[in-house]
């Protein structure tokens, strides 16, 4: 199921929503180098700049587990490679942040910035701009955070804004779970139809949960599924605690 739009007005045009999505479209297309067709580039950039499981849980950069045999089976040429692009001072707690802008490809980047832009204003409208933005980080810390602890000593560099906008997928589930979702359904064909909120992010809920329960870290097909169930566990948990304000009263129609 694909998400087109939700039939929730707001009583203010979102800013931070369109923003975000403005950021992760630039870093995409005019910082990572994606679209060059240079893996080895990519990896390397991914591997000095992203936010990587064992560097998250120990503190320290993946070179300084290889030069201590901590790390073993690795390849030898991406680390020499990366030792040559002088990535030993990267900073890994400011790789977790930049992690969330970072993204694997077209369909990545895509899917995410959809997400966010269907569900994203109404939480931006409710919670007001300031708590929002730390809801939407926070979230994506969590969500880094959720899956290094269950796969501590991956060296897989994680990227995406899905653990960020799974937080803002929680928190649109208490705050609007009757809302209407006009989604795609692909099922031999293709169809639009409309469903409740809790219907659609309830169904990808659970599926991220299966997804993560038949794989041992939830990243052996590539996707980090523990980070986006820690996400949206920590975007209800952020609304609970930011107590969003009322919303405003709607005029009587007649």
């Amino acid at each position: 199921m694909i998400p087109i739009r939700d039939h929730n007005p707001t009583s203010r045009p979102a800013i931070l929503v369109p923003a975000l999505i403005a950021i992760n479209v630039i870093v995409f297309f005019f910082w990572q180098p994606t679209l060059d067709g240079n893996d080895i580039e990519q990896t390397i950039f991914f591997v000095c700049n992203a936010a990587i499981p064992y560097e998250v849980m120990n503190g320290e950069h993946i070179l300084d587990g290889v030069a201590d045999g901590d790390l073993r089976g690795q390849d030898a040429r991406l680390f020499a490679e990366v030792q040559l692009r002088r990535c030993q001072d990267k900073n890994v707690w400011a790789s977790i942040f930049r992690s969330m802008f970072f993204h694997g490809g077209f369909l990545h980047i895509a899917g995410n910035m959809l997400f966010l832009w269907v569900f994203g204003n109404n939480i931006e409208d409710r919670l007001g701009r300031i708590k929002f933005l730390l809801l939407y980080v926070l979230a994506g810390i969590a969500a880094t955070y959720a899956q290094s602890v269950i796969a501590p000593t991956s060296v897989i560099p994680m990227i995406g804004a899905s653990g960020a906008v799974a937080g803002v997928l929680g928190a649109y589930l208490l705050l609007f779970p009757r809302a209407r979702v006009t989604t795609l359904v692909i099922f031999f064909f293709i169809t639009a139809i409309e469903l409740p909120a809790v219907v659609v992010l309830g169904l990808w809920f659970l599926l991220q949960v299966f997804q993560q329960a038949g794989s041992v870290s939830g990243a052996a097909s590539g996707v980090a599924y523990m980070a986006h169930i820690g996400g949206f566990i920590a975007g209800m948990l952020l609304l609970l605690l930011f107590r969003p304000r009322r919303a405003p009263p709607r005029a009587a129609v007649f």
